[in-house]
């Protein structure tokens, strides 16, 4: 019997001292080093800002923030020593008891993590793998000796609580916050803090975006282990179990502003490569929050308008929902995905339908009904005769939409697209940009990269060029057919968008009505050559428009970017603009990388055109706004500083207007990608200009109106200002038919 207890002792021994040659000889020496947690270097994802510290964009692998520990709130370090290592602070970092569990586990071919204490889950986040063997395990212990040796309890809670993971690619708990709440830490509740706290355990089943019911779950068991630990008292346990919490089921930012933020990431990762994803860089841009957040709204609510009153299309799909309440459940569910919501917008299944109600089950599992005039746009589909291709039935996906009041009502995501952009006019930096209906639906950015006809909105800019050549806002210009008079013989016969002719007007009343007559006319008196080396001047491609007559009606392109500059130099006095987006980049630490710090006034080298000039060219746009087809903007924002034109083209199919008043210039577009027309009742003024009005009633919002001074060089005769050489009728312009100057304006043939 001594035999073979010295027989198992000795084989003890043996098994013991080969166990120890094998950490020794085998696990130690291939073990990383501690640089990864001695010296911690998150990868933060870039992040881009508005120019007053509102988060438009996040671009990275992972969702980060690094909090120092002193900064974590004790609510959150409570809640999460409670459920993962009550004992963090008394241990050597190793609970025996569990480990051994976890390596009896591995020898009988299973695998246990518990018990694993907070040092140790920092050991596996950092170095290992999840590969499940004795090895691991040993590697797991001996990383967690050196880390508890070589940093203090405080440096490795603050490395847990940035490094680990919790779901929707969110690490750390800061990042997490923000993700599920759109919280700091120190703005969470105890309930959001518990909830959180239990998401460690199955961050990707068990969070609380995808199962809130499980988190809930965990989340009592958290408060009940604070109670237990003594951080909490049961009644603070009661009230937090009972707080209604509200998580966000997709990322938040505080603007709308992707066109924005994907602009600023492609010009950083140009820069940066791969690092621009890790290294915590933060962009400031020029955007301003409110015209930001106005910009968005408006191109949205006056797309949905016009859309609305273009018809309604019919259901986005059909499928046939299954009697068995479970299967049809997941059928809603299955259909939905391929819908997902567009910001407002909200998809649905229709349940029941009849002409007075639609019941229908959203996204979210809540059951809606419409009635009354939330069914008024679609009541052709309500119809039993109503066509198969539009008619609402059970299983039909529809788009719904909230009003002020929060009654249900039945629309569309529209076919057709608009986008907005806003400048400062002196020194070119972006305020705002839309650029488009919405961003993950079309990524195309229609301010940068949308070449389209300006149509009218091209007309100030022959109106400049002709002010070089003697006309002045009195130069009276017969507004008649051209095939009526002497200018029959050519093939192009170019009318009115109203169909109405005036006679002799005066080239001011012209542009405020957009007479497209007119406009010919004064390009064909100027020469078609002088027009078209005179557009550059304003940031317009010169081959991008024709060298013809058409050109005074904007059968060139242009991109609502490249309008807005040009826009910018009747606005600022003659000076043009060079857009920028990016005031400063800063790195991980706060190093200011760039910095982009435009001069305080205009430099004459700037100069494009004479001050003259853009005075007297913005006293036209500034009448097309008062009395023109743009006075809608007059009367809707009440000031007197308003100057813009609107733009239609041929059939409608691009609506735009351009404008400014204060410092800020603007442009809105509307049209479909696909180019089609709009409507024959679509006019740049019922497209674009409501846009316009709705961003820049923010914009201009506590900016006194602007009088400009009258520069030297011109002089008012009779109400109408004009250049100095050309007073007194020396070279001033008016027309007759046959194109030949006269020095009376009184002998144009009233009848020509």
């Amino acid at each position: 019997m001594k035999k073979w207890i010295v027989f198992g002792i000795s084989v003890g021994v043996t098994l013991l001292l080969a166990s120890l040659a094998f950490v020794f000889f085998v696990v130690a020496p291939g073990l990383p080093t501690l640089e990864a947690v001695t010296d911690y270097r998150p990868k933060i994802p870039l992040r881009i800002y508005t120019a007053d510290n509102a988060l438009i964009g996040e671009f990275g692998e992972e969702h980060r923030d690094f909090v120092p520990i002193k900064q974590i709130p004790a609510v959150m370090k409570n809640a999460l020593l409670s459920i993962e290592d009550a004992r963090f602070y008394e241990h050597g970092g190793i609970s025996f008891i569990g480990a051994g569990r976890a390596i009896l586990a591995d020898l009988r071919g299973g695998f246990h993590q518990g018990a694993s204490t907070i040092t140790m889950q920092v050991a596996r986040n950092f170095f290992l793998t999840n590969e499940k063997s004795v090895e691991r395990k040993m590697k797991e212990i001996l990383l967690t000796y050196r880390i508890e040796d070589a940093l203090t309890k405080d440096q490795i809670l603050e490395l847990y609580m940035n490094q680990i993971f919790l779901g929707k690619r969110s690490h750390g708990f800061s990042s997490a916050a923000k993700t599920y709440f759109g919280k700091s830490l120190d703005q969470l509740t105890l309930a959001e803090a518990a909830m959180l706290a239990g998401v460690p355990q199955n961050p990707v089943r068990h969070n609380p975006a995808v199962n809130f019911e499980k988190t809930k779950q965990r989340q009592l068991l958290v408060l009940k282990s604070m109670v237990r630990n003594g951080f909490i008292t049961e009644a603070q346990m009661e009230v937090a179990a009972k707080e209604d919490i509200k998580v966000i089921k997709g990322q938040q930012f505080d603007a709308h502003a992707d066109y924005v933020a994907e602009m600023v990431r492609q010009s950083i990762y140009a820069q940066y490569k791969e690092d621009t994803y890790t290294k915590g860089i933060k962009v400031y841009t020029t955007i301003n929050k409110a015209e930001q957040d106005a910009a968005y709204e408006a191109v949205r609510r006056n797309i949905m308008a016009y859309d609305q009153r273009h018809g309604y299309d019919g259901p986005e799909a059909h499928i046939d929902l299954p009697a068995d309440e479970d299967e049809r459940d997941d059928a809603i569910d299955q259909i939905l995905r391929k819908h997902p919501d567009n910001d407002k917008v909200l998809a649905a299944v229709v349940t029941q339908v009849s002409s007075k109600i639609v019941k229908a089950e959203l996204q979210s599992g809540d059951s809606i009904e419409i009635t009354g005039d939330g069914l008024r746009f679609a009541a052709a589909a309500l119809t039993e005769k109503a066509k198969a291709g539009i008619k609402i039935r059970p299983g039909s996906v529809i788009r719904v939409m909230q009003d002020s009041k929060k009654r249900w009502a039945i629309t569309q995501i529209p076919e057709v697209e608009g986008s907005f952009v806003a400048l400062n006019a002196d020194d070119g930096s972006f305020r705002a940009m839309v650029g488009g209906f919405d961003y993950n639906r079309k990524k195309f950015n229609h301010v940068t990269s949308a070449w389209r006809q300006p149509g009218s909105s091209i007309k100030p800019f022959i109106y400049s060029a002709a002010l070089e050549k003697g006309f002045y806002p009195g130069t009276l210009i017969n507004d008649v057919q051209l095939s009526e008079t002497s200018d029959s013989n050519l093939r192009w016969d170019p009318r009115n968008d109203d169909g109405k002719y005036d006679g002799p007007i005066s080239m001011r009343t012209a542009l405020a009505q957009s007479k497209n007559v007119v406009s010919v006319r004064i390009l064909k008196s100027i020469g078609v050559d002088h027009a078209k080396t005179w557009l550059p001047r304003f940031g317009f491609d010169k081959d991008k428009h024709p060298a013809n007559l058409t050109m005074a009606l904007g059968t060139g392109s242009v991109t609502p970017l490249q309008l807005a500059s040009a826009y910018a130099v009747f606005a600022n006095g003659g000076y043009a603009v060079n857009p920028w987006l990016i005031s400063k980049v800063v790195d991980g630490k706060g190093v200011v990388l760039f910095e982009n710090k435009p001069p305080a006034k205009a430099q004459e080298e700037a100069r494009v055109i004479d001050a003259r000039n853009a005075y007297i060219t913005d006293l036209m746009l500034r009448e097309v706004v008062r009395s023109g087809t743009g006075a809608s903007a007059t009367a809707k924002l009440g000031r007197r500083d308003l100057a813009g034109k609107t733009g239609t083209t041929s059939d409608a199919v691009d609506g735009w207007f351009a404008g400014y008043a204060a410092n800020v210039v603007a442009v809105a577009w509307m049209g479909y990608d696909d180019p089609k027309t709009l409507g024959g009742r679509e006019f740049g003024s019922t497209l674009a200009l409501p846009i316009w009005i709705d961003t820049m009633r923010v914009a201009l919002a506590g900016k006194p109106e602007v009088a400009r001074a009258v520069p030297e060089g011109i002089s008012n005769a009779e109400g109408d200002w004009m250049f100095n050489e050309f007073l007194n009728g020396a070279g001033v312009r008016t027309l007759d038919m046959g194109d030949a100057p006269v020095a009376d304006p009184a002998a144009i043939p009233a009848t020509q």
